[in-house]
């Protein structure tokens, strides 16, 4: 019995690894391993074991900023069975994390928080870092970018939930670029926020105007100099590589410029 009371208090109950094979994975990109459930001192009833891809972003609200932890997706890695005091169990697992899974670069956290749901007891946890790089569509945007002159300045994860809803989230990952040659003088800055799929890529580009005379510096007094445009490149868009696509972004940016 007292054992049974310090496994309901988390002392020598049941200990969870997720042992993944790799930590490094694109958007989108599956993950696999294996769960090592260690039992404790007493039997234990396990109603499931979970998984949560986990990240967090920036909300301001009256000028001050907090980071906040969201859930991107949860997966069951395996149902309901009892731990029996001192063995060890290994589950192999398998799960795609979602295309929209922001990239860990800049402050951008990305982690699998894995659990073992136990009745009446403190929830056995772990946590494992991942870095995630851009989907294989996104990344050929980002090639294209690159490629007409853009360098990459900051990447974040703001408080925006009119442009999440499309991912389900209140949050969307931003890049900022700032042109270094071709549109050089024609603009301040480039942000891009991407919606990848396993069809194509949706873009959001944000055009910010360079100020010209009097007119210009007053518009971007007003931040009227900003404008938003939306672009879809579906996967036979794509197929033609990053040198066609920036022919395209170009044209595009140049209208708005």
């Amino acid at each position: 019995m007292f054992k049974r009371m310090l496994a309901s208090a988390g002392i020598g109950a049941a200990k969870v690894d997720l042992m993944l094979h790799q930590d490094t994975v694109s958007a989108g990109g599956i993950l696999s391993g294996v769960v090592r459930i260690e039992a404790g001192r007493v039997d234990q009833a396990v109603d499931d074991v979970y998984a949560f891809v986990r990240t967090n972003y920036v909300k301001e609200h009256n000028d001050t900023k907090t980071n906040v932890e969201a859930t991107l997706a949860k997966f069951l890695l395996a149902e309901k069975f009892t731990a029996e005091a001192g063995k060890v169990y290994e589950f192999p697992v398998s799960f795609q994390i979602p295309a929209f899974t922001p990239v860990t670069m800049g402050r951008t956290p990305v982690w699998i928080h894995t659990g073992l749901d136990i009745k009446e007891a403190i929830d056995p946890t772990d946590e494992d870092r991942l870095q995630v790089m851009p989907h294989p569509h996104s990344a050929i945007i980002l090639d294209a970018v690159n490629q007409l002159g853009f360098r990459l300045r900051e990447v974040s994860c703001e408080h925006a939930p009119h442009y999440g809803k499309t991912n389900g989230m209140s949050f969307v990952q931003e890049f900022e670029f700032v042109p270094t040659s071709m549109f050089r003088g024609q603009l301040d800055e480039l942000e891009i926020i991407f919606y990848p799929d396993e069809n194509g890529v949706s873009l959001l580009m944000q055009v910010d105007r360079k100020a010209r005379g009097l007119a210009g510096l007053f518009a971007e007094a007003l931040d009227t100099d900003e404008r938003f445009v939306k672009l879809r490149f579906d996967r036979s868009d794509l197929a033609y590589g990053a040198h066609h696509i920036a022919d395209r972004l170009a044209d595009t940016i140049r209208r708005y410029a």
